[in-house]
């Protein structure tokens, strides 16, 4: 029985070290958040069109992902089913 309470706990801890992002995925993700809220502004005040808006959200995402690892080949289909 210790020893399923012992799996049971490198196994949790391993998950929770596993969902910590590294610093420098942090930075991409608050990088990506302001060229989105920038991008919103912009559309917003009738700078740029929904396309634009669209081109920057997308870098954004580009950014986001190389940070994280993922590939827009393995994301893209999902991202695009969720917008």
């Amino acid at each position: 029985m210790k020893t399923v309470f012992s799996l049971a706990a490198v196994a949790a801890l391993g998950l929770t070290v596993a969902a910590c992002d590294s610093p420098q995925e942090e930075a991409a993700e608050e990088t990506a958040e302001a060229i989105e809220d920038r991008a919103d502004a912009l559309e917003d005040s009738g700078v740029i069109n929904d396309a634009q808006e669209d081109a920057m959200d997308s870098q954004a995402d580009n950014i986001e992902d190389a940070a994280e690892g993922d590939s827009d080949t393995l994301t893209q289909p999902v991202e695009d089913a969720a917008n």
